[in-house]
């Protein structure tokens, strides 16, 4: 039994059903923030030096931050992620779907804390050109950053998620192009490889500070929001079967089945099976031109097949 199915049997019964929805309601109050006060969303990200500093309501309220802004496209892709959302959880489980969504949250949670770290080795007081203090430099890099660890990559690696379960599903792309789900997969795994290794560069290539540190912000937030993807993958792969695989492993059972009520040996004449006689002997006939088996009161009174 994999590490997963353990938890499962030992929590199972604490997993949250239809998970999706409430991220798609958190969306909603986020969105109806966003329309009235839109600068009241910046005391609900996750900044891990506010965090430090006592507003933990951020560990929990940064879900509510929506990662883009709203028009009719949102609508659709909110759909779209209820849609998946709610046929990953049918396939694998309320369980095992809730782990990855919320492994997803908390390593995004970590990577903040991390670049925090980040910008404490880095001294930010030194990339404000010695303005500011130590604490003023934390404060404002863990601000600035703060964005950009949202929900965005989360829900992205649902999108990848779906793509390696169900990679033959075959979608509307803008409602009009027939587009398999693996390409559409492929394309967001090429999109976040293209962040990625740009802001690889950036780190590399950057002689302003303070870019140096918004480019370390955007690797953390890509590598610690995908990392439960990567995880979950990589370490149920004996154990984690997709549709097509199940559906193989039911054909080729009921195959075994019915394979198993054939009997082996049934007389040409009467019909009887040693399923039904098991002490009745049956032999095939030599005579006979193919393969006719008979049992032993039709064995020598038959009439032979030319």
């Amino acid at each position: 039994m994999s590490w997963l199915s353990k938890l499962e049997r030992k929590y199972g019964r604490y997993a949250i059903p239809n998970i999706t929805l409430y991220l798609i309601v958190c969306y909603a109050f986020g969105y109806v923030i966003q329309l009235v006060n839109y600068s009241f969303l910046d005391y609900l990200t996750l900044d891990p030096y506010a965090i430090l500093h006592g507003q933990i309501w951020r560990l929990v309220t940064w879900l509510i931050v929506p990662p883009y802004g709203f028009d009719i496209f949102t609508l659709v892709m909110l759909y779209f992620y209820y849609s998946i959302g709610t046929t990953l959880e049918r396939t694998w489980g309320t369980f095992r779907y809730n782990v990855y969504l919320i492994s997803g949250m908390l390593f995004t949670i970590i990577g903040a804390f991390l670049f925090l770290l980040v910008c404490w080795i880095a001294s930010p007081s030194e990339a404000a050109g010695g303005m500011l203090g130590m604490e003023m430099g934390l404060a404002q890099f863990s601000h600035m950053a703060a964005s950009m660890f949202s929900t965005y990559y989360v829900c992205m690696s649902i999108i990848l998620a779906f793509a390696m379960t169900f990679p033959d599903v075959q979608v509307l792309f803008m409602f009009v192009i027939p587009l398999k789900i693996k390409v559409l997969g492929i394309v967001y795994a090429l999109i976040l490889g293209y962040d990625f290794l740009t802001c690889v560069i950036g780190i590399v290539k950057s002689i302003d500070s303070v870019l140096w540190l918004i480019y370390v912000a955007k690797c953390f937030a890509i590598v610690f929001s995908l990392l439960s993807c990567i995880l979950f993958f990589v370490t149920t792969r004996k154990s984690f079967r997709t549709p097509r695989q199940i559906k193989r492993a039911k054909t080729y059972q009921k195959q075994v089945m019915h394979a198993k009520k054939i009997s082996k040996h049934k007389c040409a004449i009467c019909g009887r099976t040693e399923d039904e006689y098991p002490d009745l002997e049956f032999r095939f006939c030599s005579k006979c031109k193919g393969n006719y088996e008979y049992c032993q009161d039709h064995l020598f009174t038959h009439k032979h097949v030319e």
